[in-house]
């Protein structure tokens, strides 16, 4: 369990790296970038260790429009690897906002109970802080409609439910990134400053956090996503916050990611710092840390984290306790990160890779009260249409093996037994049940504004030509399922109803999401 960032980060005797296979490594790496075509989308995987880089391949196109290839030099949106920068940045001015601070102490607009979220939990994944991007989907917003950061900000001031009590779950949101960096910007510190002042400089590389997505970036290559009709141009009206607004190319985040690792330039002792074990309300640990989050393999554990906006995924994995790493940087919808990083440092460190857990039958499962739904295919399940892999993890056990998302499953006769995000759950198989059905019919509308309508098992939401008709699929004991599309991403929202006039719209990020039934006029 690592407490002190000494033994982690700070060491100076890290050795191993040359009893490393990076001949194996490189292979694996080189493989994965063969996939990707020359005339799609690509990306570049990069290994290093703390001499420097050992290899670097990279694939694909960084520009459809151009057609320049893309390199180590080309920049892309890093998204959710800005996440332990910021913590960072957090731990520099531990004296102005401490971990363990209420958020209301430095947002007074801020209502229970997310005024009660400590600023650690905020970071850690553990405080139940609704999604804003998830928040804004189930009120009918698209990826694409732009938003400020000022009302962004009035909008979670505006809310009274968490997605559930701080500290008693572990949940991936962004939102509480966004809340800690406003904490700090209203002290006068701001995040693209931290960066270009203390790392970007200093460490001669390029690295910038642009707020809004049409910000322009020196070299910014595009992202992409696959549609039906090919590969289209990404793109997203969200405000970034530190949850994901660095850009940079692949040499500037091994760049700083060797320097935590050596503990250099002033960050000696954060590595260890970011990556220790959290506390959870119950006393148990979580391995989701500040900005980043433990994988195992074998008998060993390795730390990093993943990134992914609209048309960008990136990922990297550090070994401490040998100081090597890879950077997996693409601008294209459909990688797999994480995958790559894993496979290529089991190569190069001959661990086994886990093996997917297929126990399970299939199906969709439900628990016996609440929105709370899963659904197995094979090794994949989706909980709250957030989707993971399972692996064996002995005793007819299986495990997400993620930090983020930690999941521990196994049957029992009929049912799926044990936890998700840690929280004790038992999933029944869906029993299908079109009684209440007709109940649902009508307009509904949130204290927001927002309104959908119901007819005959359809539910009807947007406007004029962006109006979608989605097919409500009955979970049974209130519960339906209908599919929303948006841009590059589809997602399967629960409707639960709360009361004959009140249902709740429900994802993974954001189950807080409430409408009633209008009996008024129509806005």
């Amino acid at each position: 369990m690592p407490t002190t960032a000494g033994r982690i980060a700070g060491a100076t005797n890290l050795t191993g790296s040359n009893e490393m296979d990076w001949s194996a490594a490189s292979k694996i790496a080189a493989d994965f970038v063969s996939r990707w075509g020359r005339d799609e989308p690509g990306g570049c995987i990069v290994g290093f260790d703390l001499s420097g880089i050992r290899f670097a391949h990279s694939g694909g196109l960084e520009s459809l429009a151009t057609f320049a290839p893309f390199s180590p030099e080309t920049v892309v949106r890093y998204a959710s690897l800005t996440k332990h920068v910021f913590c960072a940045m957090m731990l520099s001015h531990a004296d102005v906002i401490g971990l363990d601070d209420p958020l209301g102490e430095h947002m007074e607009e801020l209502q229970p109970p997310l005024r009660d979220v400590t600023v650690g939990q905020a970071l850690d994944m553990s405080a139940g802080l609704p999604d804003v991007r998830e928040c804004l989907s189930l009120l009918g917003l698209s990826v694409y409609n732009a938003t400020d950061a000022r009302s962004l900000l009035a909008y979670v001031a505006r809310q009274r439910r968490l997605n559930f009590p701080a500290g008693s779950e572990v949940s991936y949101s962004n939102t509480g990134y966004r809340l800690v960096e406003e904490a700090l910007a209203r002290k006068g510190l701001h995040f693209d400053n931290f960066v270009r002042d203390r790392i970007a400089a200093p460490l001669d590389v390029s690295l910038v956090a642009p707020e809004v997505w049409n910000d322009p970036v020196r070299g910014l290559a595009p992202g992409y996503w696959k549609s039906k009709a090919g590969w289209q141009l990404s793109a997203a009206g969200l405000h970034l916050s530190a949850s994901g607004s660095l850009a940079g190319n692949a040499r500037s985040l091994v760049t700083w990611l060797r320097c935590l690792l050596k503990g250099e330039h002033g960050f000696a002792d954060v590595l260890g710092q970011l990556s220790a074990f959290r506390l959870l309300g119950d006393g148990r640990f979580s391995e989701y840390g500040l900005g980043l989050r433990w994988t195992h393999l074998g008998n060993r554990r390795f730390v990093g984290h993943g990134g992914s906006h609209p048309g960008y995924k990136s990922y990297f994995l550090l070994d401490p306790q040998n100081g090597t790493g890879f950077v997996v940087l693409s601008n294209r919808e459909d990688t797999n990160g994480f995958k790559i990083a894993l496979e290529s440092m089991a190569a190069l460190t001959g661990l086994p890779l886990p093996k997917p857990g297929t126990y399970l039958p299939d199906g969709l499962y439900v628990t016996e009260f609440g929105p709370w739904w899963l659904e197995i295919k094979g090794s994949t399940c989706s909980f709250l249409d957030a989707e993971e892999t399972l692996y064996d993890d002995g005793d007819g056990w299986v495990s997400s093996r993620s930090a983020s998302s930690p999941i521990r499953l196994r049957s029992d006769d009929a049912s799926l037994v044990g936890e998700v995000g840690h929280a004790t759950r038992r999933f029944l198989p869906i029993a299908p049940d079109e009684k209440d059905q007709a109940k649902l019919d009508g307009r509904w509308r949130s204290d927001e504004g927002a309104e959908f309508e119901i007819v005959a098992g359809t539910l009807l939401m947007g406007i004029g030509p962006l109006r979608q008709r989605m097919k409500l699929t009955t979970l049974g004991n209130g519960r339906y399922l209908f599919t929303l599309n948006d841009g590059p991403w589809t997602k399967r929202v629960c409707l639960h109803m709360l009361s004959d006039d009140h249902v709740e719209l429900v994802t993974s990020r954001a189950r807080m999401i409430e409408y009633r039934r209008a009996t008024g006029p129509v806005r």
